[in-house]
């Protein structure tokens, strides 16, 4: 099924000069650009990016207690306090610094995608993925730098998102429809 969803390369992936790598290795993958373009984004839109969704909160405050938790650290915080410190981290992080949105588009896009960015913390991912590849950050650096978590790219994680996402970085007319020469191939 052919569908689309979006990639951000953030400001770490930006400042280490990855965005041509990191585009060659969608593309090399089958993954048509659709969108691109480098942004210096505002907080309205990264505010829209990460909503200050309650579900969502929860959900990334139960996934840090539980890897907490792995390693024997009890957090005295709700799931939701912890995930509006992610939030707070993500929206200081990607405010006013330079990032590149992409819009991808392929056979199981979403999937794809995130099956090759790797999991969220570096040194957790897939030595193969973008993540497990490059990235050189953990959680537990980040929190003791009360910052975000540097792991280059951030992925849409289902449809309903990818949908919602691509629109609060382009605009309907910047998403363009062709035909590269290996589609009918993939």
């Amino acid at each position: 099924m052919i569908e689309r969803t979006l990639v951000l390369i953030k400001p770490d992936g930006v400042q280490r000069q990855m965005v041509g790598k990191l585009l060659n290795i969608f593309e090399e993958s089958g993954l048509k650009v659709v969108g691109l373009k480098l942004v210096k984004p505002k907080k309205e839109n990264v505010e829209k990016h990460y909503a200050a969704d309650e579900k969502w909160m929860v959900s990334v405050g139960t996934k840090t207690k539980a890897s907490y938790a792995e390693k024997g650290v009890k957090l005295d915080k709700t799931e939701l306090e912890i995930g509006q410190e992610v939030r707070n981290k993500l929206l200081s992080y990607l405010v006013g610094k330079p990032t590149v949105a992409i819009a991808l588009e392929g056979n199981e896009a979403i999937y794809a995608v995130r099956k090759i960015i790797g999991s969220t913390e570096p040194k957790k991912a897939d030595p193969g993925s973008i993540r497990g590849r490059f990235g050189t950050d953990s959680y537990a650096k980040a929190d003791s730098e009360d910052r975000a978590v540097r792991n280059l790219v951030h992925a849409s994680e289902d449809k309903e998102n990818a949908d919602r996402e691509i629109y609060i970085w382009f605009d309907k007319d910047e998403l363009l429809d062709y035909t590269v020469a290996n589609e009918p191939y993939l």
